[in-house]
């Protein structure tokens, strides 16, 4: 398992973070998410899930990655 720590742009209340525990919701490889106004905390199996399709899928849903 691997960690990492995004800094997200645009986020701005609770709806934002619900979006983007949606988004972070499609992969399988994630086992953790914990998602706040401009920040996530991901946990995920790297043979699974990607760093890079993590930020894409943020980016996706209509934020930045900082």
């Amino acid at each position: 398992m691997k960690e990492i720590t995004l800094n997200i742009g645009g986020m701005s209340c609770q709806h934002c973070v619900k979006r983007v525990e949606k988004a972070l919701a499609a992969f399988a490889g994630i086992s953790k998410a914990d998602v706040t106004v401009g920040k996530a905390v991901v946990s995920f199996d790297e043979s699974r899930t990607a760093e890079a399709e993590i930020k894409q899928a943020i980016e996706k849903a209509g934020y930045t990655i900082l």
